[in-house]
């Protein structure tokens, strides 16, 4: 039998030059499962070697953090000169967006993407400072952990026992050209810590016992493999779809919200279901009054649904089950995303939960129940 596949080098081709015709650069991603990978340094050698074939490379932004390694792979690189912010008096360095633009390179280097700007930058965040540099035509390559995607806060949080507090939306990695991972296993990670190669010594010991444990590494190496597998997918089925003129029948995932916290959490589950089978996201929240403005804390939660790409919907109306119901039979839903409600046997006897009622209502639904913490 023929294997059909198209060549992955041919795909990023192709990829490249639709993006440069769009008046767009090009974005690579080093993925690491953690800090201390070597995704600075993959990056680095990657400039080293497009020197050596006479591209244009500067370096916009790199920290070293004190790491000799990645000092010594500075060397012979262009490096541009840093913007300095005052922030409570204290000088801080970021990116100099102004002056990669004024030099206009045929690449840039960005470390950390995820990055947080100081208070008084142009923009908020560095993947956004990014995005400038994209839109003038520049290409950029650039490191991310897999802690900081959005859709991942609350799993890395319920593994690590830490809130990470800088994300990046997930859309960020979805448009970029070519996804890299740098793997390492937890073992090699912590010998590396051990030997002063990732921290400080003064920091190694803390962060062995808290977030470098085996099993958080472990996990986290996991989430990295299936992200950068999904990607790799994505990307074939995009051009298989495309070589056959052929799409499938899309599945959507609805996620029905409120103005409690936990919704947040619906939200991810719902994004990783929507990944798993390519289907589009839709966020739904029930709005009595129209003229009724929205919540704060809800707010959030609709914040962090166009982060991940997901699409908006109110539903009006008194009667809740009659809109929701309505919703999901004129927009094809598959899947619905709720929390899980503990019940007392009187509630149970004397009303059928809401996703009782939709499962009588709508046969076709797959309802998926979401358990607080």
């Amino acid at each position: 039998m023929n294997d059909q596949r198209p060549d992955p080098e041919v795909l990023l081709a192709k990829l490249q030059r639709e993006k440069q015709k769009a008046g767009r650069g090009t974005l690579r991603i080093y993925l690491g499962a953690f800090p201390g990978v070597g995704k600075t340094y993959a990056m680095l050698s990657e400039a080293h070697r497009r020197n050596s074939y006479g591209e244009d490379v500067v370096v916009g932004f790199v920290e070293t953090h004190g790491r000799k390694p990645i000092a010594d792979l500075l060397e012979g690189l262009e490096v541009l000169p840093r913007k300095r912010i005052e922030y409570r008096g204290i000088i801080v360095e970021e990116m100099d967006v102004e002056a990669v633009l004024k030099r206009r390179p045929a690449v840039c280097l960005v470390d950390e993407l995820a990055h947080t700007n100081v208070p008084g930058s142009e923009r908020e965040k560095r993947y956004e400072d990014v995005e400038e540099i994209l839109d003038a035509r520049i290409n950029v390559v650039s490191t991310l952990n897999i802690q900081h995607l959005e859709s991942l806060n609350d799993v890395v949080e319920a593994i690590t026992g830490i809130r990470v507090r800088e994300t990046i939306p997930d859309s960020v990695v979805d448009k970029a050209d070519e996804l890299i991972l740098i793997d390492l296993s937890p073992e090699a990670a912590r010998a590396r810590m051990q030997h002063g190669h990732i921290y400080p010594p003064a920091q190694a010991q803390a962060a062995l016992e808290k977030f470098f444990r085996v099993d958080n590494l472990a996990a986290l190496r996991e989430l990295a493999l299936r992200r950068t597998a999904q990607e790799v997918e994505v990307q074939l089925d995009e051009y298989m779809r495309e070589a056959a003129r052929h799409a499938a029948v899309g599945e959507r995932v609805l996620v029905l919200v409120d103005e409690t916290p936990f919704a947040r959490t619906l939200i991810r589950r719902g994004w990783r279901i929507a990944q798993g089978l390519r289907a589009d996201l839709v966020v739904a929240y029930l709005k009595e009054d129209p003229d009724q403005g929205v919540p704060a804390e809800l707010s959030r939660t609709l914040e962090l649904a166009e982060d991940l790409n997901a699409r908006i919907c109110p539903l009006e109306g008194a009667d809740a089950m009659a809109a929701l119901t309505a919703f999901i039979e004129a927009e094809g839903i598959n899947h619905l995303i709720l929390p899980y409600r503990r019940r007392t046997t009187l509630e149970r006897l004397l009303r059928r939960s809401l996703a009782d009622q939709l499962m009588i209502g709508v046969p076709h639904l797959d309802i998926h129940l979401v358990r607080g913490q």
